[in-house]
């Protein structure tokens, strides 16, 4: 008998524990949403764009605008004139590459492929390549913030990579007010934040790169107009930062314009 009043004294006390802890929890404030700002935009510059680049990454340095091209067969890295749009430089990828993102570090490009799990680094100038690296993910974007080399994969992560070694060295989860947003694409680093295209979308992330947390958006939509369309064009795809002049370039796959565009708020 008095074993048996032990162990009910002592299954209402788990019991009153279990319902104590679950009463604590749900009590627990929530982390306050943090406020986002979203940002439109207004055209500064108008600039042609080969509408034959399938454009997976972009960058902008010493005056001339770097691109990265994708599809197989049609993968390549250029250097492209901003005022004219022609093609100064090309490398093309061998067909078993599908070209992704790009960035530029010292006089060293980088270049990322798709699903390959491979990656390339080229002399800036010369275009001969240098070496190539590994990764165990997809490849999409990719930037430099002066010290790492920061990579997307298509989900909810960037990864942070040592620019000598290659070598992964941390990641952080991409979130909006703790709602993780995955694939992000092309990558650029503006004034101590990474934007982040969002595929299939006309959004830009902006996200503060020590937590991952999206502290803005940025509202493209309508950037190319109706007319725009009468020929094949793809999404939303390609950020470019000249750090020297403050100009923000934006285009897209297979669009016929270049965009510099700036900033405003609604």
């Amino acid at each position: 008998m008095f074993v048996i009043v032990c162990r009910y004294r002592l299954c209402l006390l788990s019991l009153w524990l279990v319902v104590a802890l679950v009463i604590s929890s749900c009590s627990q404030p929530r982390p306050a949403s943090q406020p986002i700002t979203i940002y439109t935009y207004e055209i500064v510059n108008t600039y042609p764009h080969d509408r034959n680049a399938f454009t997976q990454g972009l960058a902008f340095d010493n005056g001339f605008l770097y691109e990265g091209t994708g599809q197989y067969g049609n993968s390549s890295l250029r250097k492209v004139d901003l005022a004219t749009g022609d093609v100064l430089q090309m490398r093309r990828l061998s067909s078993d590459y599908f070209g992704e993102g790009i960035t530029i570090y010292d006089d060293t490009i980088v270049q990322l492929t798709w699903e390959s799990h491979m990656g390339f680094l080229y002399d800036k100038n010369s275009f001969n390549l240098l070496r190539q690296f590994s990764y165990p993910t997809e490849g999409w974007g990719i930037t430099y913030d002066g010290e790492r080399l920061i990579m997307s994969d298509g989900t909810s992560l960037l990864h942070f990579l040592n620019p000598e070694t290659l070598e992964t060295t941390g990641y952080i989860e991409v979130s909006d007010n703790n709602k993780p947003v995955s694939r992000l694409n092309e990558l650029e680093y503006v004034s101590g934040k990474v934007y982040a295209n969002v595929w299939r979308t006309d959004r830009i992330a902006i996200i503060e790169p020590q937590d991952g947390r999206v502290t803005g958006w940025i509202d493209l939509s309508g950037l190319l107009r109706t007319q725009d369309y009468s020929g094949h064009v793809d999404v939303l795809n390609g950020i470019a930062y000249d750090a020297q002049t403050d100009r923000l370039f934006v285009t897209g796959k297979l669009w016929p314009f270049l965009f510099e565009i700036k900033l405003a708020t609604e």
